[in-house]
């Protein structure tokens, strides 16, 4: 049973997740009183989403470090940049520049293991990515942040550090230790149960927050409109350069698999959390923004690798 509602929650996901948005702005009020939910919720969803996890991803260090430093580098690196450029270029407004930085420095999304399954990518060098980008994320968003922001807003980057260890980084290691511990029995008993509760505990995160943009969204202006379009545009330029660089540098069609969904999703929910606790509302309108898509261009990138495994390899399957 739980089985079959994971599997629908998954197939729905593209149309949930902006729904969920849309309902957090038409209940305002109730998103404000359960803002305390979030950190578990976000623990919570990392914890279960991290059960099938293990060291051994990390073993691919050794094997590719130049792929894993360039998808990170790419990650926190040329995406922030490109992010402030097209942000500054485009807008004339420092929230935003920060809120669209923001959507892009966050850590690698848990669920781009999701898509490397299904699009059979290289799955121990995806684990390796997202482990290792996760560990680096306590101290890889304060430091954007803080560059960023600059003297115009005053941020406490040691909480930021400590609500990243919190929501991200031990309930990762500890689901990585128990799977470990268990020899991979526990994503069985536990992992996949828990899978559709991740994915309503986004749902959640989703709801709760985007009551944060509510006085915007309720008043939907051009300005807005452009806001989302230029979301969609870093969005999917970030899954485009990552397949450009995966083609070019690397050949391999799993290697290239890998690097497009790690390079291009993102955590987005805990940087609606950071955006949300620790500045003013419209920081978080970018970060919000980029739920909307995610889900959306991966199902059509995904559709494009499937073209271009065919056209490279058409012996295999």
């Amino acid at each position: 049973m739980l089985n079959k509602i994971n599997q629908f929650l998954q197939r729905m996901m593209p149309i949930l997740t902006p729904a969920s948005l849309v309902i957090g702005v038409f209940l305002e009020d109730l998103g404000g009183q359960l803002l305390f939910l979030v950190p578990w919720l976000f623990a919570f969803m990392t914890f279960a989403g991290s059960l099938s996890m293990n060291f051994q991803g990390l073993r691919s260090f050794t094997k590719y470090p130049w792929v894993i430093l360039i998808t990170i580098a790419f990650l926190h690196i040329v995406m922030p940049v490109w992010a402030y450029f097209v942000s500054t270029v485009l807008f004339h407004d420092h929230l935003l520049t920060i809120g669209f930085v923001l959507s892009v420095a966050v850590p690698t999304g848990v669920t781009s293991f999701i898509w490397v399954s299904i699009c059979k990518g290289h799955l121990p060098l995806c684990l390796s990515i997202i482990l290792i980008d996760t560990m680096l994320s306590p101290i890889v968003i304060p430091l954007l942040s803080k560059v960023v922001v600059g003297k115009t807003i005053e941020i406490d980057t040691m909480s930021i550090m400590l609500d990243l260890l919190w929501m991200i980084v031990l309930p990762s290691f500890a689901a990585v230790i128990l799977n470990e511990w268990t020899k991979g029995n526990i994503n069985q008993t536990i992992g996949k149960p828990l899978a559709p509760f991740q994915k309503l505990s986004l749902f959640l995160i989703v709801m709760i927050n985007s009551s944060a943009i509510a006085p915007f969204l309720k008043n939907i202006t051009w300005d807005i409109a452009w806001i989302i379009m230029v979301v969609l545009i870093l969005a999917a330029s970030g899954y485009a350069m990552c397949f450009v660089i995966g083609h070019y540098l690397f050949k391999d069609p799993s290697i290239v698999t890998t690097i497009v969904f790690t390079g291009g999703m993102r955590n987005i929910a805990v940087g609606v959390v950071i955006a949300s606790t620790y500045f003013p509302a419209k920081v978080v309108m970018p970060v919000v923004f980029g739920m909307l898509f995610q889900q959306i261009l991966a199902s059509q990138f995904g559709r494009l690798i499937e073209k271009y495994k065919m056209r490279v390899s058409p012996i295999n399957d």
